[in-house]
C-alpha cells in the first residue's frame, strides 16, 4: 500500500478535494453534518498527504520529486505531469493546513451549505493542482480552476462592507454598489480575467518559440528565447500573474473581494490564492524568461515597495475591520514581490517563506474576523470595543497574529521579513529595504491600534448580546494555525530548508541574464 500512495501521492493530494466534492453531490442538502464531515475528510487527506509529502521529500537529493505522468493531449504535448520541489512542499503544506482550518471556521455555514462546500473544496484542489504541475498548459487549467469559484462563493455567500460615499464621485459609489458582494465578485472576476488573457498569450508565444512541441516547464526552461519576446513577455506574465497577487495598481479588486468574501473564503483568498499569483511570476516569469526578468526586476522591486508602503498606509486609514486585513495582504505581498525582484538567495527564500508566513498568518485574522462579525454583527471599528473581556481567546489569537504581523521576533512573520530585507540589502538596489523596514513600522502602527480598539479599548461590550469566545471546531482553526505561526518562528529551518534547495536550484538560471543586464 505504502509504495501506490508514494507512486500516485501528488495525485491522491490535489484530487481528494475534488473527489469530495462530487461526492457532496450525492448527499442531501439537509444531511448537514454529513456533508461537512465529508469536506473535512477531504481536507484532512489533502493534509495527510502534504505532511508524508514533506516527510519522504529527500532533502539531500533535491530537485523534483515524486513525478506522475499521464498523457493527455499527446498531439500538441500536453500531459498530466506532476512533481515537487522544494517550493512545492512547503506551498501544498501551507494549502492543506488553510483548507483544513477553512473547512472547520465554516462549521456554522447553513445557507446551500452543500454548493458552499463543493465549490470551496473544488477551488482548493486547483490551488494544489497549480503548486505541483510541471506542464504549463495544465498549470494554467489549474489556475483558472482555482479562480473562477470565487465568483460564486463571493456573490452568493458573501457579506456587504460599510464604504462610505464622499466626495465628487460619491453617486458613482452608490450607483455601483460599491461595498456590495456582487459588486466585488464581479470586479474580481473581470480583472482576474483579463490577467488570465495575458497569461495565455505568453504561454502560447513561448509553446511555439520553443518548438511548438511541448508545454513541459522542464523542455521551455531550456528553450532559448528570442531576447525582445523576453522584454514583452516577462511584463505581461507579471501583470497577468501579479493582479492576482495584488500588485499595485492591479490590485483595487482584492480589497473589495476580502471584505465581502465568507470566512472561509477569505482565508483561502488571502492566505493561498494570492501566492498562486506570485508563484506564477517568479517560477513561470523569472525562470522561464530570465532575460526579461533581470530586464524588469528595478521596475518589479520599486513597484513592490509602492505595495509594502500604500497597502500598510491604507490599512491605517481603514475602520471596515476587513478592509484593514485586506489592504495589510496587499502590503504583505508587496514584501513577497520585493524578495523576488532582489534575485538573491536571501530574498528569494524570504520571498517563499513570506508566502507560507503570511498564509497562516492572515488565515488566523480573517478566521478571527469572522468569528468577531458573527458574535458583534459589525465590522465597523468605532462600535466595537472591550471585547477581550467577553472572548478572551479570540483577543489572545487575534494578538498573535497581530505580532507575526508587525514582525516580531519568534514568530514566522519575522522569519520571511528579515530574509526579505537582508536580501534586499545585498541587491544592486540596497534602498528597497528601508521603505520595507518602514512598512513594518506602519503595519505595528494599524495592527496594535486596531487590537486595542476591539479587545482592550473602552467599548460598548455589554451592549453586544451574542459575544462569546470560540468554540468547539472554531478552536480547531484558531490552534492549529496559531500553533504554525509559533512553531515556524521558532524553527524556521523546518520550512526554509525545503525553500532553500528549490532556490539554489532554480537561482543560477538568472545569473547570466543578470550580469547581462548590469552591462552598461
Amino acid at each position: 500500500m505504502a509504495p501506490f500512495i508514494d507512486a500516485h501521492l501528488l495525485s491522491i493530494i490535489v484530487a481528494a478535494p475534488f473527489l469530495a466534492g462530487l461526492l457532496l453531490l450525492l448527499v442531501d442538502d439537509e444531511a448537514r453534518l454529513t456533508i461537512r464531515w465529508i469536506s473535512l475528510l477531504g481536507a484532512l487527506v489533502s493534509l495527510a498527504g502534504s505532511v508524508h509529502l514533506a516527510t519522504r521529500y529527500e532533502l539531500g537529493r533535491g530537485g523534483l520529486q515524486f513525478v506522475e505522468r499521464y498523457p493527455l493531449v499527446p498531439s500538441f504535448g500536453i500531459e498530466l505531469s506532476f512533481a515537487a520541489d522544494g517550493w512545492g512542499v512547503s506551498l501544498l503544506l501551507l494549502t492543506g493546513i488553510i483548507i483544513t482550518a477553512g473547512v472547520l471556521a465554516s462549521w456554522t455555514v447553513t445557507t446551500r451549505s452543500r454548493e458552499f462546500f463543493v465549490l470551496l473544496l473544488v477551488l482548493v484542489a486547483g490551488v494544489f493542482g497549480v503548486f505541483v504541475s510541471q506542464d504549463l498548459f495544465v498549470f494554467f487549467l489549474f489556475y483558472e480552476i482555482a479562480v473562477l469559484p470565487m465568483y460564486l462563493l463571493i456573490g452568493i455567500w458573501g457579506s456587504r462592507g460599510k464604504v462610505d460615499a464622499k466626495g465628487p464621485f460619491a453617486f458613482t459609489w452608490k450607483r455601483f454598489d460599491i461595498g456590495g458582494r456582487e459588486y466585488a465578485a464581479m470586479k474580481l472576476t473581470l480583472m482576474l480575467l483579463v490577467g488570465s488573457a495575458a497569461i495565455l498569450i505568453v504561454i502560447f508565444a513561448m509553446y511555439y518559440a520553443a518548438g511548438g512541441t511541448s508545454f513541459d516547464l522542464s523542455v521551455l526552461a531550456r528553450a532559448t528565447y528570442p531576447r525582445q519576446l523576453q522584454l514583452w513577455a516577462f511584463p505581461l506574465l507579471w501583470f497577468g500573474f501579479g493582479a492576482l497577487a495584488g500588485v499595485f495598481p492591479f490590485h483595487t479588486w482584492s480589497p473589495d473581494g476580502h471584505a465581502a468574501a465568507p470566512t472561509a473564503v477569505s482565508m483561502l483568498h488571502a492566505g493561498v490564492l494570492m501566492k498562486l499569483g506570485a508563484f506564477g511570476v517568479i517560477r513561470i516569469g523569472m525562470l522561464l524568461l530570465p532575460d526579461g526578468a533581470a530586464y524588469w526586476a528595478p521596475y518589479v522591486g520599486g513597484v513592490a515597495v509602492i505595495n509594502v508602503l500604500y497597502g500598510a498606509l491604507s490599512a491605517m486609514s481603514q475602520k471596515d475591520l476587513k478592509y484593514i486585513i485586506a489592504y495589510s495582504s496587499v502590503s504583505h505581498m508587496g514584501v513577497v514581490m520585493l524578495g523576488a525582484a532582489t534575485m538573491t538567495v536571501d530574498g528569494w527564500n524570504g520571498a517563499i517563506y513570506q508566502m507560507f508566513a503570511h498564509g497562516m498568518m492572515t488565515g488566523l485574522f480573517f478566521a478571527l474576523v469572522g468569528l468577531v462579525y458573527e458574535r458583534a454583527h459589525t465590522r465597523w471599528l468605532p462600535s466595537m470595543g472591550g471585547f477581550a473581556a467577553r472572548m478572551p481567546g479570540v483577543a489572545a489569537f487575534f494578538v498573535l497574529a497581530g505580532l507575526s504581523s508587525l514582525g516580531l521576533p519568534g514568530l514566522a512573520g519575522f522569519v520571511a521579513e528579515f530574509l526579505v530585507f537582508v536580501g534586499a540589502w545585498q541587491s544592486k538596489h540596497w534602498w528597497w529595504a528601508l521603505p520595507g523596514i518602514l512598512g513594518a513600522w506602519v503595519t505595528a502602527v494599524y495592527v496594535l491600534r486596531a487590537a486595542k480598539q476591539i479587545f482592550f479599548g473602552e467599548g460598548p461590550a455589554a451592549g453586544y448580546q451574542d459575544l462569546k469566545d470560540a468554540t468547539r471546531t472554531e478552536w480547531g482553526a484558531l490552534w492549529a494555525l496559531g500553533a504554525c505561526l509559533v512553531i515556524f518562528g521558532s524553527f524556521p529551518r523546518l520550512i526554509l530548508d525545503f525553500i532553500h534547495l528549490a532556490t539554489n536550484e532554480y537561482l543560477p538560471r538568472l545569473t547570466s541574464a543578470m550580469q547581462l543586464a548590469q552591462l552598461p
